[in-house]
């Protein structure tokens, strides 16, 4: 079984842009809190994730290619809007960050993550990394295709 241990920032500044950004889209056939099964097309690659409950910061995560066609169909079976983004791979000390600008109902939010070997991994925080929100389920891609960022107080 596939693990993942993901450390989410919000992001200030912009010292973290690169000009390579590749868009996402991504949207939800399943949002349950037990299980989330997410449709994303990368590019011109596809994927289906199937990620299991948190606990900490780890959960199970599966995910296998699609092929772009089948991709774009599911896409149109999802629950609720897509999430847009475009995300940019940034290295720090030998450590990949990912950081997502979205786009849409969720336009003005950027969120940094990290994965980590174990959760208690040292790692460089960069200075445009802000407040952690690893544990903030408002952060969630899939509580953001249901409950954007916009729509918040």
């Amino acid at each position: 079984m596939a693990i993942e241990i993901e450390r989410k920032f919000l992001v200030v500044g912009e010292g973290w842009r690169q000009p390579d950004a590749m868009h996402l889209s991504q949207g939800y056939l399943n949002r349950d809190p037990a299980r989330t099964v997410r449709v994303r097309i990368a590019g011109e690659e596809a994927f289906l994730t199937i990620k299991g409950r948190s606990e900490g910061l780890s959960r199970a995560e599966f995910e296998y290619p699609l092929p772009l066609a089948d991709a774009q169909a599911l896409l149109a079976l999802c629950d609720g809007p897509l999430v847009e983004k475009h995300r940019h791979r940034v290295m720090v000390d030998g450590l990949l960050w990912e950081v997502d600008e979205f786009h849409g109902a969720n336009a003005g939010l950027v969120v940094a993550e990290l994965e980590l070997q174990s959760e208690d991994q040292p790692f460089t925080r960069p200075a445009w990394l802000g407040e952690e929100v690893s544990d903030d389920a408002r952060y969630f891609n899939s509580q953001l295709a249901s409950r954007p960022f916009n729509t918040w107080p």
